[in-house]
């Protein structure tokens, strides 16, 4: 797969494959790198809204710092860079349209060296991009061969299992930050004309779920590991992945935070709602045009602001979760 970069370093857009011209390119923003909260990006949010979120933003701010280090040491079983991790999100970002990610994670990534410009860096970058972009908006088609290329290009498993933790750590934040961006009026996409394809809801298939990485052998996990394990072992969302996760154990502790302090109570009820169900696939599938005009008629249907915005980032989670089924079930 042939790799391009638009302009050098010069603007957000880098992808392997694009069939977008140049023109419809916006230009770097360097002071997007530069926010106080690296998760909403500095978005004002009313403090009300804030103290009721404060539970699981908490632990999504921490996450933001573990799988975006300003150092990363690789190793022989921990390969991805800050150049592989950064390059990650900004594939995501752009796949689902918010510029306030893409403009952050490209102004992250403009002054790291990139990868030599060997066949080997170039494949294996062009196939990170490749899967981060398929898993955000075709999960579904996730499948052995898609797994065995990852190892092919050299990921470990240490590699694998973070990578998939970052793809869908950025598609939940893009999504967040939608949210609240509607919430306050703003929009999300400046680009007009900019054409974001709708993602693929994930679906989990029902039954035995099975890993296709080894889970964390207890015999030889580290206390780390197994106090992580354990933990989060009987947490349902998190049982079945839960083995497989705690080959990084601190951002398995930080996702089931999320999950435990921000989303245990989180209201289904108005599930029944058309106006919810509406926001919720819009949301879902093309975060890039969610809007006011899907925020605002949930408050007319008397639902609080505080259990709209929990609702719509429970379901943004359940993404996040659901991409991780997919991406690590044993391939057919």
């Amino acid at each position: 797969m042939e790799q391009r970069r638009f302009s050098g370093k010069g603007h957000w857009y880098h992808e392997t494959q694009t069939n977008h011209r140049s023109d419809e390119v916006l230009p770097l923003v360097p002071e997007a790198a530069n926010v106080d909260d690296r998760f909403l990006l500095d978005l004002a949010l009313p403090e009300e809204i804030t103290a009721a979120c404060e539970n699981w933003l908490h632990p999504a701010r921490t996450l933001c710092g573990l799988l975006f280090p300003l150092r990363v040491q690789v190793s022989r079983l921990h390969t991805l860079s800050a150049y592989d991790r950064l390059s990650t999100a900004l594939t995501v970002a752009q796949a689902c349209g918010v510029q306030r990610l893409c403009n952050h994670y490209a102004a992250l990534l403009t002054p790291l060296p990139g990868p030599d410009s060997s066949r080997e860096s170039n494949r294996r970058l062009a196939q990170l991009t490749q899967y981060a972009r398929q898993l955000t908006c075709s999960p579904n088609i996730i499948d052995a061969k898609a797994q065995q290329q990852l190892d092919e290009v050299g990921l470990t498993m240490y590699d694998i299992v973070l990578l998939n933790q970052i793809i869908g750590f950025i598609g939940f934040q893009a999504r967040v930050v939608a949210l609240f961006q509607a919430m306050l009026g703003q929009p999300v996409r400046w680009l007009p004309g900019h054409h974001i394809q709708p993602h693929t809801e994930p679906r989990v298939s029902p039954g035995a779920w099975q890993s296709f990485l080894p889970e964390v052998e207890l015999r030889f996990a580290s206390a780390r590991q197994m106090e992580s394990f354990v933990r989060w072992q009987s947490t349902a969302p998190l049982q079945n992945v839960s083995a497989v996760l705690s080959h990084e154990p601190r951002v398995l502790d930080c996702m089931g935070e999320i999950l435990t302090n921000g989303f245990n109570d989180a209201g289904l009820s108005p599930l029944n709602n058309d106006s919810v169900k509406s926001a919720i696939e819009l949301l879902n599938q093309s975060p890039d045009r969610f809007s006011a005009a899907q925020f605002t008629p949930l408050l007319s249907a008397g639902i609080a602001v505080e259990q709209a915005v929990t609702l719509l980032a429970w379901r943004a989670f359940c993404g996040w979760l659901d991409r991780l089924h997919i991406a690590l079930r044993a391939g057919e």
